[in-house]
């Protein structure tokens, strides 16, 4: 029995555990079809920092990889010697503090061949690591503003997680990525899953895209329910809204195109704007503000 089969506390995506016991969270990005301007793996990337987790285990590039078209790089290493540095996808553990949530990171490159192996074998190492859940993060191109929030979307074809964040059932149909098929791995093996996808601008496609990175950092926070620090790509996302900004501005065609995807921005959030979306960045703050308490 999964400990989301009890459906506690709805509009929390984690279930309530005793004092002794932790839950493990696989959080998982791709690079590639999945990961419009690299915001998804940059995420995972930050995340894997900032919280120095530890490295578990990777997955042999020799059997999922056409070398020809994701290549190997030659890097310099601290002490001045070079080494190949081989496609391939890395998995990493944390425990986060004050708190009773261990995190297995996951940061691949979308494989060239045999994705069902692929995918049975990631999930292989969740079960190894007694991952409760699986949360998959993407990035897509879309007709989004680049000056207005950056819109998430959380789907999930499990009803668990749907009864516990009040989600719709997935309407999608059509090519899919190897996050799709890493979903559906899972939902295979009745592990939990929930699909993180941020809307890249599609006129500012080109990575970093540090403001998408950063909603789904704060989107990763929300889950979890353990704040971190994101200032420093805060700054990233304000220096690269300016930059998209000026560009604009120096093109009238690009700039009424913009105009009219925030028009078309605004009035669909406007019910939004003085209600759900406040009360979110207020539990956030209210969050922050306890975890700097407790290390004050």
């Amino acid at each position: 029995m999964s400990r989301f089969d009890d459906a506690d506390q709805p509009g929390q995506f984690l279930p309530s555990v005793s004092p002794d016991q932790r839950i493990t969270v696989m959080l998982a990005a791709f690079e590639g079809w999945n990961d419009a301007g690299d915001a998804a793996s940059d995420a995972l990337k930050y995340l894997h920092k900032h919280w120095g987790a530890r490295k578990i285990g990777k997955i042999d590039a020799e059997d999922y990889y056409d070398f020809q078209f994701t290549r190997p790089v030659i890097k310099r290493t601290s002490d001045g010697s070079r080494k190949v540095k081989w496609p391939t996808t890395r998995l990493s553990k944390v425990s986060l503090p004050n708190s009773q949530v261990d995190v297995v990171l996951v940061h691949g490159i979308e494989p060239s061949y045999r994705w069902r192996a692929y995918t049975e074998e990631l999930l292989q190492h969740a079960t190894q690591q007694g991952v409760d859940c699986l949360v998959l993060v993407g990035a897509l191109l879309a007709d989004v503003p680049h000056s207005r929030p950056i819109p998430v979307t959380s789907t999930s074809d499990d009803d668990r997680i749907r009864e516990r964040l009040n989600l719709e059932a997935p309407q999608y149909e059509g090519p899919i990525g190897i996050v799709g098929a890493l979903a559906d791995a899972a939902a295979r093996r009745d592990l939990p899953t929930l699909s993180l996808w941020a809307a890249v601008p599609h006129y500012v496609a080109q990575s970093p895209s540090p403001k998408a990175e950063l909603t789904l950092l704060h989107k990763i926070e929300e889950l979890l329910q353990s704040p971190f620090e994101t200032a420093e790509i805060a700054e990233e996302a304000e220096a690269w809204e300016r930059g998209v900004d000026e560009l604009a501005t120096d093109d009238p065609e690009v700039a009424a195109y913009v105009r009219q995807l925030e028009e078309a921005k605004d009035t669909a959030d406007l019910p939004e704007a003085s209600g759900e979306s406040i009360a979110r960045e207020f539990e956030r703050y209210l969050r922050r503000r306890g975890k700097d308490k407790g290390q004050g």
